[in-house]
């Protein structure tokens, strides 16, 4: 087992040297150790009359902390590296994590344990984020069972080994259905309108399949493409119908990837689960650890934001479809015409549109500006590190430093490829914490995106959209870098409510409109000139361009997710449509085609971490906004308000409850008006 790569505590990932067969032994040789370190640790616990942190909660840091070194390489490698084999190990093993993580906190002895310590921290006087840290442990004993009877436990721990397999399952689904699908042209006059470096990456990737033409496909570069450019009417019919119906039973997919039923037994396990712990609903377990603290206050919330947004946007589908009608001759505006022709109205009003944006975002130069920018607001340098092994030849690896000391690393894969997972998503490789004999662990991240590739002379070109999603990604990876936790389960964003986890990300997003910012992220890719100030206008007027549709598209997500997990079941396909359509008589604004199977591709409720909590994007945008009504009145580049937010907020992680985070910085509570403002929604 020593010559296991996976088991290799003290350095990062070898990943040339990782493969499937080195998985599940790795696993399950950590799960037994921490078995017999956790029967130790107990058993010592007991013969103390008064326990204390270093005897009891350093080694649960020591024990979560080897496990989770080998649990994310293999969780990493299997959404961006998603082989056969890989995937078949990992799906071994997924039910072997399930089962220890319910056995662990369905442990009455720990628990007790944990309880003894929380009932000395005054005595031992205990700091804030060790409070913090007790608190949410003791929160996940009870959430994980561990006060019911030994039969309803059984019961509990047998239905979260169901849910892990079937979230699985889904995320499968999804990913199979979106690789299965590809639609080969080979006369190019059918792809009129399409951007020149969407072409090339469409028959390089033909070329690549040793086939003639153009080759498109569900990836998002390509979906979005041909959406959003493509004069062909019946081929962004025939793409997005292809996407919207992904893992369902329309559209034409392989019925063997079909998440309708892997739904409805997901939503039947979550309510099962909730009502064994004395919960109404999934909801109510879910708010028990956010922010919003109760399921009433998130109905106020998605309420009011959605009475406030929908007439917004229903004005502007209005003057969409007016348009479309008017200069095109279009009567009837289809679900699949409405990017198309947004971008034309874009075009019309703003006179500018994302293509034509595209060649002054080469992605090099966006990297190096965000580089840039975050070395302004918070005083570090991130220079490239050659030596880090690397899973592919396009990932590229970074170190952070401060104050002449190497604090934080990352590695960034951005460009989309066969057998990765879309979207976009940060991870932790390492967490920062205290190690036995006193240093300080380096925290690494995997920073994820899905970008086209360049292709011949062209370099990567990024829309705007696309810069915005690098620099959301970015501020993850600054929340879990820049933390100066020591503690696990409050390191970087352990430990953070999910309806607050998205304050970093989204305030990240403001340095990409900012008219002062924007000149470090764009250069043309030929010329090397700024984008001219114009252009720069232009960008700016059109900002809030369709905001309220925007806004009541997150609103429909959000909705759906938390109408449909406050109901207690039994839950049945028929019942799933019916709040889908329910929640899109709210908040839609144009017809959604009867074949659109939009939630069964919704991996951010059904296989991962977002059920009962996908308000949390609006929530946390609230925060964001407020966060940078700040930067905006003392300079988007102040070094003291960075450092401020960067003593407050970013480096704190768990440690404090996020409402007191929140005032520490602002010194109120958050504002509903300041998002409305941003987004130009405020009347």
């Amino acid at each position: 087992m020593s010559s296991n790569p996976l088991l290799q505590f003290d350095q990062l990932p070898d990943f040339p040297a990782i493969n499937a067969a080195h998985i599940e032994p790795a696993v399950t040789q950590v799960l037994s150790d921490n078995r017999e370190r956790l029967a130790g640790l107990v058993a010592d616990a007991k013969n103390r009359t008064s326990p204390d942190w270093s005897s009891l909660m350093a080694p649960l840091d020591e024990m979560e902390d080897r496990l989770s070194k080998v649990w994310s390489t293999v969780s990493h490698l299997n959404a961006v590296n998603n082989t056969a084999e890989i995937r078949d190990a990992y799906n071994k093993c997924q039910p072997l994590m399930t089962e220890y993580y319910t056995e662990l906190g369905q442990n009455g002895e720990l628990f007790a344990c944990v309880q003894a310590l929380e009932g000395r921290m005054n005595s031992l006087a205990l700091s804030t984020a060790q409070r913090k840290v007790l608190k949410d442990y003791l929160l996940e004993f009870r959430l994980a069972g561990v006060d019911l009877e030994d039969a309803k436990k059984q019961k509990f721990a047998a239905i979260e080994a169901k849910l892990s397999s079937l979230s699985t399952k889904f995320s499968n689904n999804v990913l199979d259905a979106t690789m299965a699908w590809s639609k080969r042209i080979t006369d190019v006059a059918e792809l009129s309108g399409i951007p020149e470096v969407s072409l090339q990456a469409a028959a390089e990737l033909a070329r690549n399949k040793g086939q003639e033409g153009y080759l498109l496909t569900l990836d998002a570069p390509c979906y979005i493409a041909v959406t959003t450019n493509a004069d062909n009417r019946a081929l962004r019919e025939e793409i997005y119908t292809a996407y919207v119906t992904r893992a369902s039973d329309q559209g034409g997919h392989d019925s063997r990837f079909d998440n309708t039923d892997v739904i409805v037994d997901i939503l039947n396990c979550r309510a099962e689960l909730s009502h064994l712990l004395g919960y109404d609903s999934f909801a109510d377990v879910s708010v028990a650890r956010k922010m919003a603290k109760s399921v009433t206050r998130v109905n106020e919330f998605l309420a009011d934001l959605t009475a406030l947004a929908v007439p917004a946007a229903k004005e502007e589908y209005q003057a969409l479809a007016d348009f479309a009608a008017a200069e095109y001759g279009i009567e009837s505006l289809q679900a699949w015409d409405v990017a198309y022709y947004s971008e034309k109205l874009r075009k019309r009003s703003f006179d500018i549109s994302q293509e034509e944006l595209r060649p002054y975002f080469p992605l090099a130069k966006v990297q190096e500006g965000l580089f840039a920018i975050a070395a302004r607001i918070y005083g570090i340098e991130i220079h490239r590190n050659p030596g880090m092994s690397r899973w592919n030849e396009h990932v590229e690896a970074f170190d952070i430093w401060r104050d002449d000391k190497c604090i934080a690393r990352f590695y960034f894969d951005v460009f989309t490829r066969e057998g990765k997972r879309s979207g976009a998503w940060m991870a932790e490789c390492r967490s920062r914490r205290e190690l036995p004999g006193g240093n300080i662990q380096t925290p690494v991240a995997y920073l994820v995106c899905n970008f086209a590739k360049g292709s011949g002379k062209t370099p990567a070109l990024l829309s705007h959209n696309e810069v915005t999603t690098l620099f959301h990604e970015f501020g993850h990876g600054l929340h879990h870098m820049l933390t100066e936790q020591t503690h696990l389960r409050c390191s970087g964003i352990n430990g953070v409510a999910w309806d607050a986890v998205e304050l970093p990300s989204q305030l990240m997003e403001n340095w990409c409109w900012d008219r002062d910012a924007i000149p470090l992220i764009s250069a043309h890719y030929q010329t090397g000139e700024a984008l001219p100030s114009t252009l720069l206008d232009k960008l700016l007027q059109a900002k809030n361009f369709q905001a309220g549709m925007k806004t009541v598209r997150q609103l429909e997500f959000a909705q759906f997710d938390f109408r449909l997990h406050q109901l207690a079941g039994p839950f049945n396909k028929s019942l799933v449509s019916r709040v889908m359509e329910e929640v899109r008589a709210l908040t839609s604004v144009y017809r959604v085609p009867a074949f659109n199977r939009f939630e069964n591709g919704f991996s951010h409720i059904f296989a991962g971490g977002y059920a009962a909590g996908y308000y949390s994007y609006k929530w946390a945008e609230v925060l964001s906004a407020d966060v940078f009504s700040v930067f905006a009145a003392t300079g988007v580049f102040n070094h003291e308000t960075g450092q401020k937010f960067l003593h407050n907020i970013l480096s704190q992680g768990g440690a404090d409850e996020p409402l007191e985070l929140f005032k520490a910085f602002m010194g109120r509570e958050p504002m509903l008006e300041s998002l409305l403002k941003q987004d130009g929604l405020l009347r």
